[in-house]
């Protein structure tokens, strides 16, 4: 590793000391009624990618926070090259060289990427700005570490991995000697993947530090030098990636041996269940989300529609599960003319809808667990007497089997939804979505947020429905989902479908050429 971070031209900001390493020890930080970070060692070196592994929740972010300036430790020490350092906000941070690229990109989209690197920096003119400073050091910037970014751009105008790339761009141009990423894959396709870890690499090459945050197994392994796991706010170890497999790591994350193989059924299709037919409808700021889309979608099998966020996923669940108004085209259950029917009436077909907001469209977080499963059925002969009075005893007595059933961590059917994890809230959407023994469901972003464990567990359930002959359409962002459960795949791109494939027969390579619109 190298011993020093020395900049590679004389344009670049030279004021801050190299971090050969940097050490936290025994950090701990306290928000009312929990203990996020209890007593957590971490160090990382010039020359190395360390991996910060966890499952949501477990202090992966919060510990970078306080690295950053965001948190302040309750207790701990922060040392940079054995130097006792108190970090107290982002400036202080970047002023002793550590940056840090955040999940959701930190970019003014009507500024160009000068305009963008420049924000919030003295300019070398005082009150004149010097955009073409920025400019020439941008662009010296992107050609050390193949960072091809136009700096006259604007924001809009670019890719999301350009994107990323303009937020990399901006740290190295405060001189940033360690940077910190937040889940930095999480928007790409799998070719904007590669490159990005092109570029990781070279920076650590050239003696950079960098602390790479996610929770993608395969991600870690190719990526990092170390890892290290935490598990509910503590460090559970530290071991080089050399020693390190994806059943060992997610050992370490979960506390308890993880399946993530899935040994599927051959499929069994059967009659078609849902059939779009030129499906078109408008976008929330009013321009096309959806533009003649048609698929079908058979009883006993999985259809995933992968693509990059924002390219008409969430138009396509809300238009079929009747939550937004068909402008053109056709939707048909079961042989039933849908097309903008009302999500009751829907329902009713048996349609069953997992939403990718679980706590705006999922559940009423401050009703109870019981309520909750009942929201769609409690008028239902089963749970009334004579249509008026609710059978509060029956409604109990049903929650609990659900939550025997579907694993739903929960101190009874009376607490309120917002008491409980991610992972148990949207099982307990599923174990709702499910109780309807459903023909059709659509199951958008069903794992977004949702640890390991819980992961495992709704892949497990759908996958059982499928092979109870149920339609699945499974909408997500993340290829690793998609390919593990589907039969075939589709992508969608501005709004169309622009290929379909079987799974059996999938390239990640052309999958994430047409996620990018190309052919």
């Amino acid at each position: 590793m190298a011993e020093s971070l020395k900049p590679k031209s004389n344009l670049l900001p030279t004021g801050h000391e190299p971090i050969n390493q940097l050490e936290m020890t025994g950090i701990v930080k306290r928000f009312p009624g929990v203990l996020a970070a209890d007593k957590i060692d971490f160090d990382v070196r010039s020359g190395e990618i360390h991996a910060l592994l966890g499952e949501n929740g477990a202090g992966k972010s919060t510990l970078m926070k306080m690295l950053y300036g965001l948190y302040h430790p309750d207790e701990g020490q922060i040392r940079i090259n054995g130097a006792e350092t108190t970090i107290r906000n982002p400036q202080d941070a970047i002023q002793h060289g550590i940056g840090m690229i955040h999940q959701h990109f930190m970019l003014v989209p009507s500024l160009t990427v000068a305009e963008n690197i420049a924000l919030g920096m003295k300019s070398s003119r005082g009150a004149r700005l010097d955009l073409d400073v920025v400019s020439e050091r941008v662009l010296e910037l992107s050609e050390i570490y193949n960072l091809k970014v136009d700096p006259d751009l604007p924001i809009w105008q670019l890719a999301v991995g350009e994107q990323q790339r303009v937020e990399i761009l901006r740290a190295l141009y405060k001189g940033a000697a360690l940077l910190i990423l937040d889940e930095p894959t999480a928007v790409l396709t799998p070719q904007e993947v590669d490159g990005l870890f092109r570029i990781l690499k070279q920076l650590a090459d050239d003696g950079h530090a960098l602390v790479f945050i996610s929770h993608k197994l395969h991600e870690v392994l190719a990526i990092s030098h170390r890892v290290t796991v935490l598990r509910d706010g503590r460090r559970v170890n530290s071991i080089p990636t050399s020693e390190a497999t994806r059943p060992k790591l997610a050992e370490m994350m979960v506390g308890r041996a993880v399946l993530l193989e899935y040994e599927k059924n051959a499929p069994n299709p059967r009659e078609d269940r849902l059939i779009l037919e030129d499906l078109s409808a408008l976008s929330n700021r009013g321009t096309v989300g959806l533009d003649g889309v048609s698929l079908h979608l058979r009883g006993g099998e999985i259809v995933g529609i992968a693509g990059v966020s924002g390219n008409g996923q969430q138009e396509l669940a809300q238009c079929i599960t009747g939550l937004r108004p068909i402008t053109a085209g056709k939707v048909v259950v079961d042989g039933n003319d849908m097309t903008n029917a009302h999500p009751s009436t829907l329902n009713a077909m048996g349609l069953s809808y997992i939403p990718e907001e679980r706590m705006i469209d999922g559940v009423i977080k401050e009703f109870s667990v019981a309520e909750n499963y009942v929201l769609q059925d409690h008028g239902h002969p089963k749970f009334t007497w004579g249509k008026i009075f609710m059978l509060f005893r029956k409604i109990r007595e049903a929650c609990r089997e659900a939550i025997k059933a579907f694993e739903i961590k929960t101190p009874s059917t009376e607490t309120l939804v917002k008491s409980l994890s991610g992972g148990n809230i949207q099982k307990l959407v599923l174990a709702r979505e499910l109780s309807r023994d459903p023909g059709v469901l659509i199951a958008a972003q069903p794992t977004r947020g949702v640890d390991i464990g819980a992961t495992e567990y709704i892949h497990q359930r759908l996958l059982q429905e499928r092979d109870q002959g149920t339609a699945i359409l499974l909408i997500s962002e993340d290829l690793d989902e998609i390919r593990a459960l589907s039969d075939r795949i589709a992508v969608m791109y501005e709004g169309r479908i622009v290929g379909e494939v079987e799974n059996k027969d999938v390239d990640i390579e052309h999958l994430g050429l047409l996620m990018t619109g190309g052919r």
